[in-house]
């Protein structure tokens, strides 16, 4: 339910408003938006007294939010919603409505010296955020699994040195408290797009949370994951195409075009691309993340590595820098074609 207020409700009457939806059960959700103010109501069906709220002072009408996802869906929040990712130490970067941004590194930390070189080549080539695995979920348990906490502090290191804000994969609920005094930004994996234990509890922090789509998951599905997040207060939520599972076995997976423009219709969150993993081979990365702004996303995720020979994980999908750079131009066109703009990568550090 959505208690929409009058352009000109007093602070007392949303407070009322906010009291009144405590009182029947519900947890009040509110939404600033550029001329009024909405408070999301999200409980159990029947809590709810729609006849009582629509009586009190300042409230303009009170509407029954129709999609599953709630707080996820644009009945909620009409406006574009602008993820802020960074601070303190490291500047800001903004994704969402006509900001957009590249996250970009490797796809696990080997050692320190590798990600150092790597990070460097994706700041200078037009990267605003550095990613890297250091827990690394593998469908063999012989593979490579990560360093962990000691991966964890390089890459804090390495975002600190060069004004980069770093995105990290959570696989666990334990990780939470760990890794929140490190990250700026939450991945959560395509495969743990469904762990509703873990999406709880990074909604409970007030980091960014970026929710990759799970290759089996429809839109629906994807946004009743970032519900979860939303449901614990985090409204910093950054969706992510990833690819799914098709008939198709030319590629890794097949990146669904069409769940950037329909997700866009239905949500108010930013949403990216990870070719990277679409594609299974660099080779495709380009086009697929060129086709991925071209749609409307608000950016991309790739791999970049200087020697993928020797990657320890998905080197066949990582580019190589100089092509990195190459598709940063390429994407900084398109995204002004459609009004959007890429932060500028921070100043190269001097050594």
């Amino acid at each position: 339910m959505i208690i929409v207020m009058n352009s000109h409700a007093p602070q007392a009457a949303i407070d009322r408003v906010v009291n009144e939806v405590q009182r029947m059960g519900c947890q009040p959700h509110l939404s600033q938006g550029r001329f009024r103010t909405v408070i999301g109501a999200v409980g159990e069906e029947g809590l709810i007294d729609q006849n009582h709220l629509a009586s009190l002072d300042g409230v303009e009408k009170v509407v029954p939010i129709m999609k599953p996802y709630k707080l996820a869906s644009r009945e909620f929040h009409e406006d574009d919603t602008v993820v802020e990712i960074g601070g303190g130490s490291v500047p800001k970067v903004k994704i969402g409505a006509n900001h957009a941004a590249c996250i970009a590194g490797p796809c696990a930390v080997e050692n320190k010296e590798m990600l150092n070189r790597i990070a460097r080549h994706v700041r200078d080539g037009g990267a605003t955020m550095l990613r890297g695995g250091v827990y690394k979920p593998r469908t063999s348990p012989y593979s490579f699994q990560g360093l962990g906490a000691e991966a964890l502090e390089w890459m804090r290191e390495c975002g600190n040195e060069l004004g980069m804000p770093i995105c990290i994969e959570v696989m666990d609920t334990r990780q939470v408290e760990q890794m929140e005094k490190y990250v700026d930004c939450f991945q959560i994996g395509a495969r743990n797009m469904q762990n509703f234990d873990l999406l709880r509890e990074v909604g409970k922090t007030r980091k960014p949370v970026l929710l990759k789509r799970g290759f089996a998951a429809t839109v629906k599905d994807w946004l009743l994951s970032a519900e979860y997040v939303l449901s614990q207060g985090n409204r910093n939520v950054v969706l992510c195409e990833r690819g799914i599972k098709t008939f198709e076995d030319s590629v890794r997976y097949t990146l669904d075009i069409t769940s950037i423009p329909v997700a866009l219709g239905w949500t108010h969150l930013p949403i990216i691309v990870d070719p990277s993993h679409a594609a299974g081979k660099r080779d495709y990365v380009p086009s697929i993340a060129a086709a991925g702004m071209a749609a409307g996303a608000h950016g991309i995720i790739v791999e970049v590595h200087y020697c993928p020979s020797e990657a320890q994980c998905d080197g066949a999908q990582a580019l190589l820098p100089e092509t990195f750079r190459d598709l940063m131009v390429q994407l900084h066109k398109i995204a002004a074609i459609f009004n959007k703009e890429f932060a500028e990568s921070a100043e190269p550090v001097r050594t």
